[in-house]
């Protein structure tokens, strides 16, 4: 096999947390490169709503707690962003609010929101007038609201185009080609198939989103599944201020001067087709949140692919036996909300082989 230029790190998969991985092995000078064939039509990042919901989605209190400091980044790192790239991220923090619309859901949320004070959150309860006074048009049944006021969203393609940029501006490369299999010699990580041709490495950060466990030459399988979110977008009524609003896993998010609509979570294998019956399901939930979408044309529908774990989890961290191994996969609905957090930790790691962030929840091999 012939081979190809040699570098400290290679990062498989161009999506928002792999430029993420490689802007920040970049800025600590590691000689870098990203290994990315292309955007798929199917990829999670350029599908995503991009929204920064770290009070609204967590399943646990260990979820809660890395997803904010995950979206607690934003605020430094959309600044810095537009700095060096001249690129806008469209980094909003106006809130989210999740709707109730009966007693139970209300009771559930109150009691989420009180634990969330408790834990020194900022997190509000509103009741059903103050939503719709807040946002009018919106949710005309809603029993109240929980308001996560410090989340909010970003453009996750302008995103992934600005982490792209500034890590091309601190040395990395982008290979827009296909890693077929990674070598292993002894216990440890020496280089990359990538088309035919050997790419030298001393390490590796698999971010493949949910192609990762295709990789071959890994040393575990990985318990990443694809799942299908479906999603479409009208234009944003113009009676609502803009807004974030969220009802057991669907939503309505403002983009400019459009609705965001989402999404399913469908087991489909990597079929990344849009359904009449996911389309009907995200209507379904958009039209009680934000009734005047109903009336309003759909401007286009996609689907990507989440990569998602059993537990919920991510699996991000070293591979507990080969060195020079790293992961940063599996975040499902949360990939933008841990990108930077992500490609930070995985940062120190390639640096300087530690992180301050307890990985044990979040190994390969849990």
């Amino acid at each position: 096999m012939a081979k190809v230029s040699a570098y400290q790190v290679a990062v498989i998969g161009g999506g928002v947390i792999g430029t993420a991985c490689a802007r920040a092995a970049a800025l600590r000078q590691l000689h870098t490169v990203i290994l990315e064939p292309g955007p798929d039509p199917a990829a999670a990042s350029p599908a995503s709503a991009g929204m920064l919901a770290a009070q609204i989605e967590p399943s646990d209190d260990l979820m809660l707690g890395l997803c904010v400091r995950g979206r607690d980044v934003y605020e430094h790192l959309a600044a810095t962003l537009k700095d060096t790239t001249g690129i806008d991220i469209a980094f909003w923090r106006g809130g989210i609010a999740a709707a109730a619309f009966d007693e139970p859901q209300a009771d559930g949320l109150r009691e989420a929101a009180a634990l969330q004070r408790q834990a020194g959150l900022r997190c509000d309860w509103l009741s059903g007038d103050e939503v719709r006074e807040r946002w009018p048009g919106a949710a005309p049944d809603a029993t109240g609201a929980l308001l996560a006021s410090e989340d909010g969203a970003v453009d996750p393609q302008a995103l992934t185009r600005a982490l792209l940029a500034d890590a091309r501006r601190l040395g990395a490369s982008l290979l827009p080609r296909q890693a077929d299999r990674i070598i292993i010699t002894g216990d440890r990580v020496t280089g990359i198939v990538v088309g035919g041709e050997t790419v030298a490495v001393e390490q590796v950060v698999l971010a493949a989103g949910a192609w990762s466990p295709l990789l071959e030459g890994l040393p575990r399988p990985l318990a990443v599944t694809p799942v299908r979110g479906q999603m479409a977008a009208t234009p944003w009524p113009g009676e609502t201020p803009p807004a974030i609003l969220y009802y057991d896993h669907g939503y309505v998010l403002t983009r400019g001067a459009e609705a965001v609509l989402g999404s399913t979570m469908e087991h489909a294998g990597f079929d990344c087709r849009v359904t009449n019956e996911g389309l009907a399901q995200i209507f379904r939930c958009a039209v009680r949140l934000l009734p005047a979408v109903a009336r309003l044309p759909v401007l286009r529908t996609w689907a990507g692919l989440r990569p998602v774990t059993p537990d919920g989890r991510p699996i991000v961290g070293p591979d507990p036996d080969v060195r020079g191994l790293f992961y940063a996969t599996g975040h499902g609905r949360n990939g933008v909300l841990l990108a930077a957090l992500t490609g930070d930790t995985i940062g120190d790691l390639l640096s300087k082989g530690s992180t301050d962030l307890d990985l044990t929840p979040f190994r390969p091999n849990r």
